[in-house]
This record gives C-alpha cells, sequence and structure tokens, in this order.
C-alpha cells in the first residue's frame, strides 16, 4: 500500500490531493484502514500483549490469528517501533502450539513482557546479556473442549525476533479455566516480581511475587469491586504521578469489565496504595460504585484491554497505555478486510487532585504531534441557532481541536465525516459530552453497532475544550486535556466529509479552532 500524504488548504476550505490518493481512499476495503493507528497488515487482532522498551526498540506484541479475520487461533503478533507512532511488523513472534499427543492444543492468549537483565533468571542461554521474557496465559485445549487455563513463561535471546517455550511451564497452575492475563513488572523497593492475574468470573485480581519469574507465591487479592456485570480481564498495576502534585504518585489498578451501558465491555480504574503485598483503596477517593460510573477509563464502545509499557526510557514521564479498538459485542462483525482491529494512539497516563479526589487524566503521547501540519487557528466564532463550516471536504485523517464556550445554548458541539445524512456527532448537552454515531455511515453490520456514547463533563470557566482525532475509521476525543475520553469506530461511507460547529437553544462562542491533517505512518 503506498504512504498518503495529504495537504489540505485551511484557509480556502478547498482540499486538494492526487488522483492516485483518491483511488487509494476510495478503493475498498483499504479505506477504512487506520493512516496513523497501529493495525495489523492482515487478519484479527484483539488486546495489545508483552509491551515493552528495550535498546531503542518499542514493542508491541498483541493477540492475533494468523489464519483468518476472525477470533482465534490466538497466537502473539509482534511490531516494533523507534517513536511508538511508525511500525514496523514482524512475524509472528509465538504461535498456538499442538502438543505432542497431536490433539492438545495451547492458545496464547493475553500477558505481558519483561527484560530480565542480567538473565538473572537463567531462563535465556549462558552469556547472554538481559533475557526478553514473556508470561502469557496458556489457554488448553481438546477438541473443542476447553481443559485450562495457566500461566506459561516464552523466552528470547534476541530482542524478540524468536522465542522458546519454557520446557517447565507451566509456571503458575491454579486449576481453573478462568485465570488469566498476567501483567508483570519489576518492583524495586523489594526486589522482586510483581504479577496481576485475574480469576475472571470471580471479579478477583491475585497478586503474585517471584524472584526468577518462574516460581510465584500468592500475596493477596482484590476484587468486588467497581463494575462486576462482566468477567474481569487484562489487570495493569501501576504507580502514576499526580500532575498538580509535583514529585507524589499513587498507584492505579486497571481492570477490563463491564461498560456504563448494559451489556457491552470497557475499562475501570480504582486508585490506591501498593505496599509490595496488598493493593489497597485510597480513602480519600470516592468508593467505586457497580456499574461503575465514578471510574470509567473511556466512555466509549471501543477501548478495552489497555496495558502498560515496561521499562520506558527515563525521558518518559509516568505510564504509556495502549488499548485495542474494538468491543465483542461486535467484534466479529466489523466491515473490515483484509485486518479486523487496531490500536489506540499510545496514551501518556497522570493522575490530578479534584473536589472529588485523584481523577484519571490521559493524554495523546506529545510526539504526535509532529505527525499533524499544523494551521493557524480560527479567530473566535459565535454561532446562534446554526451551524457553521469549518471545513467543506477533508480527508478524514486529521485532528480537531476547539475551545467551546457554549454561553446561553443547550446543545453546542462539531458534525463530523458529514456527507448528506451521515455524521458523527460530538456534543455537550445538560452537563453531558456525547458521541453519536447512529449516523456515522455503515452502522448495519449489527444492531449493537449503532448507539450514542456520552460522559459527565463539568465547565471550567464556562468553558470545555476538545482534542478530536479521526483516522479513517476511529474518532478519539479528549475533554478537558484528557479529564474525560471518548473513543469509537466509525465506517463513513465516503473518504472524505465536512466539519461544522453549531449551537441549538441560544448563542455559543467557539474558539482556537484547528483542524491539523495528520500525515499517514501505517507501515510498508
Amino acid at each position: 500500500m503506498k504512504k498518503i500524504f495529504v495537504t489540505i488548504a485551511l484557509l480556502s476550505g478547498v482540499s486538494h490531493f492526487s488522483a492516485g490518493q483518491a483511488d487509494q481512499a476510495s478503493t475498498k476495503p483499504e479505506s477504512y484502514r487506520p493512516q496513523y493507528h497501529f493495525s495489523p497488515p492482515k487478519n484479527w487482532i484483539n488486546d495489545p500483549n508483552g509491551l515493552l522498551y528495550y535498546e531503542g526498540e518499542y514493542h508491541l506484541f498483541y493477540q492475533h490469528n494468523p489464519f483468518g479475520n476472525e477470533w482465534g487461533h490466538m497466537s502473539w503478533g509482534h511490531a516494533v517501533s523507534k517513536d511508538l507512532l511508525r511500525w514496523e511488523h514482524l512475524p509472528v513472534a509465538i504461535p498456538e502450539f499442538t502438543h505432542s499427543d497431536g490433539k492438545t492444543k495451547t492458545a496464547i492468549f493475553s500477558g505481558s513482557a519483561v527484560i530480565d537483565k542480567g538473565n538473572t533468571s537463567g531462563l535465556c542461554p549462558a552469556g547472554t546479556k538481559d533475557c526478553m521474557v514473556a508470561i502469557y496465559t496458556g489457554n488448553v485445549t481438546e477438541g473443542e473442549t476447553q481443559t485450562a487455563q495457566y500461566q506459561n513463561v516464552a523466552y528470547s535471546s534476541d530482542k524478540g525476533r524468536t522465542w522458546k517455550q519454557y520446557d517447565k511451564n507451566p509456571v503458575l497452575d491454579l486449576k481453573s479455566k478462568e485465570f488469566r492475563d498476567p501483567n508483570v513488572f519489576w518492583y524495586a523497593p523489594q526486589k522482586k516480581w510483581i504479577m496481576s492475574a485475574v480469576k475472571a468470573t470471580e471479579h478477583r485480581v491475585a497478586f503474585f511475587e517471584s524472584k526468577d519469574l518462574t516460581k510465584w507465591t500468592l500475596l493477596s487479592h482484590f476484587g468486588l469491586q467497581g463494575d462486576t456485570t462482566k468477567v474481569w480481564e487484562c489487570p495493569a498495576l501501576m504507580p502514576v504521578p499526580i500532575q498538580n502534585e509535583p514529585g507524589k504518585t499513587k498507584w492505579v489498578l486497571f481492570i477490563s469489565a463491564g461498560h456504563p451501558q448494559k451489556d457491552y465491555v470497557g475499562m475501570q480504574y480504582f486508585v490506591g496504595d501498593f505496599d509490595g503485598k496488598t493493593f489497597s483503596l485510597d480513602p480519600a477517593n470516592p468508593k467505586p460504585i457497580a456499574p461503575a460510573v465514578s471510574n470509567v477509563v473511556d466512555y466509549g464502545k471501543d477501548y478495552y484491554a489497555a496495558i502498560q509499557f515496561n521499562d520506558l526510557p527515563a525521558k518518559q514521564t509516568g505510564p504509556v497505555m495502549v488499548g485495542w479498538l474494538n468491543n465483542w459485542a461486535y467484534g466479529n462483525k466489523l466491515p473490515t478486510t483484509p485486518f479486523k482491529g487496531a490500536m489506540s494512539l499510545p496514551r501518556q497516563i497522570t493522575l490530578k487532585r479534584t473536589s472529588a479526589g485523584l481523577q484519571l487524566m490521559q493524554q495523546p503521547i506529545a510526539t504526535v504531534a509532529s505527525l499533524r501540519s499544523d494551521i493557524a487557528p480560527q479567530a473566535l466564532v459565535k454561532v446562534s441557532d446554526q451551524s457553521r463550516v469549518v471545513e467543506k471536504s477533508v480527508p478524514n485523517s486529521y485532528e480537531f481541536r476547539v475551545d467551546i464556550k457554549p454561553g446561553s445554548a443547550k446543545t453546542v458541539g462539531v458534525r463530523l465525516a458529514k456527507n448528506g445524512a451521515e455524521e458523527t456527532i460530538i456534543q455537550y448537552t445538560n452537563g453531558k459530552l456525547q458521541l453519536d454515531r447512529r449516523k456515522s455511515g455503515n452502522v448495519s453490520f449489527s444492531d449493537r453497532f449503532p448507539s450514542v456514547e456520552e460522559a459527565p463533563l463539568n465547565l471550567q470557566n464556562g468553558v470545555f475544550t476538545l482534542r478530536v482525532f479521526v483516522d479513517k475509521s476511529i474518532v478519539e476525543v479528549f475533554a478537558n486535556e484528557g479529564e474525560r475520553v471518548i473513543t469509537d469506530l466509525i465506517f463513513p461511507g465516503e473518504p472524505s466529509g465536512s466539519i461544522e460547529i453549531f449551537a441549538e437553544g441560544g448563542s455559543a462562542e467557539f474558539s482556537n479552532v484547528r483542524v491539523s491533517p495528520i500525515k499517514a505512518v501505517v507501515a510498508q
């Protein structure tokens, strides 16, 4: 696929792109492929796995079906990047395997990866400088029957290019079919490895410790909090800096579980303390309630299973997380081929002290700005009971920013990817930020897909801010510097569309209105 570079003359309201680009954009099925979000060359992906940084490379492993465009044959796909934005695809890292009896199979379910500095575990061959170790859930089946889920180890001495299974797997077996998703990190104060793994149907996280990554001892449990409407998956425990209290951090536990809207999956978070053995909730924060309201990570339908990168370079302040963009309610049915699924922009994670307690804050990593063609923002625009076109036609690969003062208007917002009756609406009304994708294009592939998402949002001195990333079939909305996030997939009928701002029921002010085209950086 040719790389697409898009230039837009925003001040004149005219879009320019070559005939070759037009052919590329309008050719199905690649018209929905993201241009600056990660997607696989082909076939199904879901959860990010084994995120880590080592010797100048960020590694993204991910749940992958090497043989088809729906879930199945789970293996670890692999890509590397020098900047978390431009990715090089590598061969499948850890494939599903068949046991010696010829009928038992182990699928490589979700997990994490670490760098064992100095090869202290002895997993890699003698003389190996550092050993890359993957800790994952082995999902065992005999024929069509699942028989076990336990934790396995694989290792690599060549920077993740080739892997070997530990010959004494499993390293942790509770004789359960619902024990999965190990997330492992080095806990420096006590010089040991910590694992978080879920007892999925019990809605509990189990914490374990190890000195060598192969022998694990139970420390404690945390659970039966927040949203328990769906199984718990993909735990991620990490210290997070408090942005308005320099030098201070709190521990945050992320869990993939239910969603504020019934029968969908999403993510929740818990703020607390971790002493190397037990995670306990911070009593100063409101107790999370079920279904999750106060501790929702992303109010959209399409952000799930996010985990953090291990061993980030010192210049990275605070955790960076990546999530899977899809939802199990309709995941297999997405109208995309030859690929299905994508990853979010990497998100910088912080906390902010507010009157209601510590609030999760999320922002795309700062270097995303290097991809865009910045255009001078438009002057203050006043809108009263009408819509105003910002751009008549712009390829759906850009960042849109705006500060909105609702004033007397009952509803204010922006319409994106608009063509005739097709539109994706982001609006603020009755103290809530909403994303409406019911008319966003192809919504007929599943009756679970058309939806309106909403998140509570407080004005700041009468104003709220939006950063919206549109990338072909992806919309990521960051409001009030990441206090609220809504992520949804859309499938517009055309590769370009207009952008409009609007106010209903009164007058509103729009300032710093900026549309910034983003270059295509998809792997070739």
